[in-house]
């Protein structure tokens, strides 16, 4: 069970702290092509959404690797997995329903960190 979780919070992580550092980052001109969203959204939103991210990504890796609050990473987990809600929530409201997919397989892959890390935190 460490073994998966360590897999999917890596590879979640690596995805969340390039995504969320690029809404911290960037200007919405950069982000636009890969994010059509960010039009309907005050960028100071967009960069807490990144905020977000960043923290969601550290929290997935720092505390069962330091030992200090494991259950954070459950925490974090689950809070990737709103983050994800929140998109697919976006995504049908702006009527592009074809591109839930890479969401749902985020928020899945969220809860299932979620659940390895109640497993053996």
């Amino acid at each position: 069970m460490q073994l998966s979780y360590w897999i999917v919070a890596a590879l979640l992580a690596a995805l969340y702290l390039y995504a969320g550092g690029k809404k911290i980052v960037q200007s919405r001109e950069r982000l636009r092509p890969m994010m059509g969203w960010v039009d309907d959204f005050p960028m100071p939103l967009v960069r807490v959404i990144g905020v977000l991210e960043v923290l969601g990504s550290a929290g997935l890796i720092l505390p069962p690797l330091t030992a200090i609050a494991p259950w954070l990473a459950v925490a974090a987990a689950i809070g990737l997995v709103l983050v994800q809600v929140g998109g697919i929530a976006v995504h049908l409201r702006r009527g592009e329903a074809r591109l839930i997919g890479f969401n749902v397989v985020l928020l899945v892959a969220a809860a299932a960190a979620a659940w390895l890390g109640t497993a053996w935190l």
